[in-house]
């Protein structure tokens, strides 16, 4: 069982910003601008995003654009950037990254540390905005 599925799960603790019953979507830890969200899906821990089927493919790829709609709504930014790598966790996320220029998407880039309540407070704006 991953990380995710643990979360959607209920046995860690998430900053849940959407979900349905496919789909489930919440901030990263470790974000690289307010409002960075993984987007996942809920039944298969297939770790890698072009080997899932056409419709969780094109499902999650709606439910993300949602998300996104919702992101740009809630914190300051200009485009909201798009990365799936899929190397860190071995479950298909797709990580919407509020951004205001090319250099926010540099994966080398210092992460946040944002306190609870700040993330808790994003959080909420999301969900309130979707």
């Amino acid at each position: 069982m991953t990380i995710f599925s643990r979360i959607i799960a209920g046995e860690i603790p998430c900053y849940k910003v959407a979900e349905d019953e496919n789909f489930f979507a919440f901030l990263d830890i470790n974000p690289m601008s307010k409002g960075h969200t993984l987007v996942v899906p809920r039944k298969t821990e297939n770790d890698y995003l072009f080997n899932l089927d056409d419709e969780t493919y094109t499902g999650l790829t709606l439910f993300a654009r949602k998300v996104a709609k919702a992101i740009e709504k809630s914190v300051d930014c200009k485009r909201i950037g798009v990365a799936v790598m899929g190397l860190e966790v071995p479950h298909t996320h797709i990580h919407l990254i509020p951004i205001n220029k090319e250099g926010d998407m540099n994966i080398g880039n210092p992460k946040l540390k944002l306190a609870p309540e700040e993330m808790a407070q994003i959080a909420e704006k999301i969900r309130n905005n979707f």
